[in-house]
């Protein structure tokens, strides 16, 4: 990001905590909002209550932990509409500079010891690449060109949890909250985000969420355009090619509209497609700069039908656009996308689109190792969602300052007037003395 001219940014954060305190409810809150925000923003190892409450308040860590602990984990305020807030005050000063191009969903892990917090089962990990003890969250971020905010975070409930009332209850999961697959709740969030008139974009997501056929139609439904990952391994109608319409009526028995298939009319894996191609068929495309150059790969763009049980239709579903990734450098094809861009857009814009989508990734990573989401040590349902708000609301401070991040030596001086000592001098209750 550009940087902004930090004078004034300690005002400019008051402004922004006075916004968002008119959501958090009574007015024994707006202080707790404030440090909390502040020791989010502070550099430090940890971001967990207690060692914020001694960055802060080095000479009271003891009550400025308690305090922060109870408007955490306690107090009964909307993580929601803190989240709404933020959106409000932030997408505006996003949009001055670009315009809103993409929602993107996407989750993360947050790897997790023990299986009493909130959420925690064994379940595949992103963080860390495999299955392990961890907590997930769906999330839903808007994105233009160049900056992007996450304006809907929540827990992914596992079965094992979502059906176990003892574990439910000692977590304090609220009672409306049933099991959801990711692509449910990011369904749900897209709704809310309709509702709330957040400016339209095109849906990116992995193939976690784009392999999933009710997903894809949910998004359809809501007449929102996508660009989501698919495996190789899904089928497709190539160019050309359709199902076979109902058998004629033979005069017996109740006429059949379901398409049909058959040995020589049939699917074919997105993966068998691509390797099908000839060599005219792919394009050589730049899509951004990188920390390393130019971003360039090769790419084949085909208009294709995608086939999951259309044998129990009575038309073809739609044309789509299928997006192959190939570079020269690799054996076989590296990432597939199904798109319901316009029959007109241009492969460069597809490729363009479909990359978008590595701002989400950008967010997690300073949302992890700048901010914090993952620090929080507590176990319950309320306090991990408000600890996920605060994220959010810290992060939102930055983008809105178009800072570099992590962030600049200006923003932490005027947002930090005295620190320990030692910053990280510090050693929270119960842990191993040090040498």
């Amino acid at each position: 990001m550009d940087l902004r001219a930090t004078k004034g940014v300690a005002s400019r954060f008051a402004e922004y905590i006075e916004e968002l305190s008119e959501v958090i409810g009574h007015a024994d809150r707006h202080g707790p909002l404030a440090l909390y925000c502040t020791g989010l923003l502070l550099p430090g190892v940890r971001k967990s209550i207690e060692p914020m409450a001694a960055r802060i308040t080095p000479d009271a860590v003891g009550a400025q932990h308690q305090s922060l602990h109870h408007f955490v984990a306690k107090a009964p305020w909307d993580e929601a509409d803190l989240v709404t807030a933020v959106r409000a005050f932030v997408l505006p000063k996003i949009a001055e500079h670009a315009p809103i191009r993409a929602w993107i969903i996407d989750d993360t892990g947050m790897p997790k010891k023990g299986k009493h917090s909130v959420g925690v089962a064994r379940q595949y990990c992103g963080e860390i690449g495999k299955q392990d003890n961890c907590q997930v969250v769906v999330t839903l971020s808007v994105a233009s060109d160049h900056a992007s905010l996450p304006i809907a975070l929540r827990l992914y409930l596992p079965e094992v949890w979502a059906n176990d009332k003892a574990r439910r209850k000692k977590a304090g999961v609220p009672k409306e909250i049933e099991f959801q697959t990711k692509p449910q709740i990011a369904l749900d969030q897209i709704g809310q985000a309709i509702e709330d008139g957040v400016p339209h974009g095109v849906v990116l997501a992995d193939a976690g969420y784009g392999n999933d056929t009710a997903f894809r139609s949910g998004l359809t439904e809501l007449e929102l355009e996508y660009a989501v990952g698919i495996q190789g391994s899904t089928a497709v109608w190539a160019p050309g090619t359709e199902p076979l319409p109902a058998k004629p009526w033979s005069g017996h028995g109740r006429p059949t509209k379901r398409l049909r298939r058959d040995d020589a009319i049939k699917p074919i894996a997105a993966k068998k497609l691509a390797e099908s191609l000839p060599r005219k068929a792919w394009k050589s495309v730049h899509w951004r700069e990188g920390t390393k150059g130019d971003l360039v790969s090769r790419f084949a763009a085909l208009r294709v039908r995608p086939s999951h049980r259309d044998t129990l239709r009575a038309a073809p579903h739609a044309q789509e656009w299928l997006l192959i990734e190939w570079p020269e450098d690799k054996d076989e094809p590296l990432k597939y996308w199904l798109s319901t861009l316009p029959a007109d857009t241009s492969i460069a814009m597809l490729v363009d689109t479909a990359k978008l989508r590595w701002r989400i990734e950008r967010d997690f990573q300073d949302l992890k190792q700048e901010i914090g989401l993952d620090h929080y040590e507590g176990r319950g349902w309320r306090g991990f969602h408000h600890h996920a708000a605060l994220s959010i609301a810290a992060y939102g401070f930055l983008v809105s300052e178009r800072s570099p991040i992590p962030p600049s030596g200006s923003i932490i001086k005027a947002l930090a007037p005295k620190f320990p000592t030692s910053r990280e001098a510090y050693r929270p209750r119960g842990s191993a003395p040090t040498a």
